[in-house]
This record gives C-alpha cells, structure tokens and sequence, in this order.
C-alpha cells in the first residue's frame, strides 16, 4: 500500500504542475466540447463543481443547462456527496477544501456529473485529491441506476497510467479543451 500512496503522490505531483501550466494557457474550446457531450443527454439531472485552484472551469455550460444542476457538498470524511441545487444566482459559501457551495437548498440527484480531477488516463480513470468523495459517490449512485461521469480537464493533465485500487470509479468519458475522449470506445 505504502508503494501505492507514494506513486499517487508523485502522479499528483507532476499532474499538479501540468494543470497550472495549462491553466495558463487558458480552457480554449472545453466547454464547447463539454456542452457537445452533454446535449445527448437533454434536461437530466446534472452535477457540476465549483472550481478550485487551477480545475477547469465549467460553469458556463451549467449555466445553460436546461434541467437542474447540482454542485457537491462534502458531508465529512469517509462519506459520499450530496449535490445541492445551483444556478448563477445561487448566494454561496466557502465549503470544505475552500469550494463554493450553495448556503441551503434542495437537493439534486445527478444522471450526469461532471467530476473535477487532477489527472486522468485514456483507461477511464482519475486522480482525485485523495478524499474518495466522487468514488464513494460514484458508486452509490450507479447502484442506483444509470449513471455517467464525464471528467473534466485539460489536456495537459492526461497521464500513461494513473494508478488505481479496487474502489475507483473510472469515468465514462473525458472532456478536454482537445476534444472528447472516449475511454472502453465511448
């Protein structure tokens, strides 16, 4: 395990500064790649994220998102999200990890997520910080029904191989300023 930790660490490391770099260089046609992979699903339920740091930033393509979307709450470690309704009006606080959040609200139970990542491979699979929050959300929510998680990131933060155990959740499609990627042939 202790291998495992240590090749996270050195994978978000690199990661880390790739995403700044290309953070830099700005998103160029991300969202419009993100809204092009969100149309086959019309009006369902969708989890966005408030951006942190150096993430990508999708919330133009929430904004115009014709069903309701949901940003995540972290309810405390070791525990899943919940998605708490968000539009561009929503009046917002600092949540965990420095991450707006919605202040109340009901709740959104997402068909579609968009899912922050540091890195990401062309398996399907992500690096998160570490919290296992979309994980343990990920599969609670595929246990109930379908469920698509569409990562969402530069292109720069793409990895050979990022390293996994048995509880991720790998992504069903990537979305960078560079196009869609269609991990398992989409």
């Amino acid at each position: 395990m202790t291998d495992l930790i240590e090749r996270k660490a050195q994978a978000r490391q690199t990661a880390f500064a790739r995403r700044k770099a290309a953070f830099a260089a700005g998103q160029g046609a991300a969202c419009d790649h993100l809204l092009s992979a969100l149309m086959r699903f019309g009006p369902a339920p969708l989890a966005g994220y408030m951006p942190i740091r150096t993430e990508i930033d999708p919330r133009r393509v929430m904004e115009g998102h014709s069903g309701p979307v949901g940003v995540p709450v972290i309810l405390g470690p070791g525990r899943g999200l919940i998605f708490r309704k968000w539009t561009a009006t929503t009046p917002l606080i600092e949540g965990e990890y420095g991450a707006a959040i919605p202040q109340e609200g009901p709740q959104v139970i997402p068909r579609v997520l968009i899912v922050p990542l540091v890195a990401f491979d062309r398996r399907g699979y992500r690096l998160g910080y570490g919290g296992g929050f979309y994980d343990r959300t990920l599969e609670a929510l595929r246990a109930k029904g379908p469920t698509t998680a569409i990562g969402f990131a530069f292109a720069a933060q793409e990895l050979d191989e990022v390293p996994i155990e048995p509880t991720d959740q790998p992504l069903d499609l990537i979305v960078t300023e560079n196009g869609p990627i269609w991990p398992r042939g989409g």
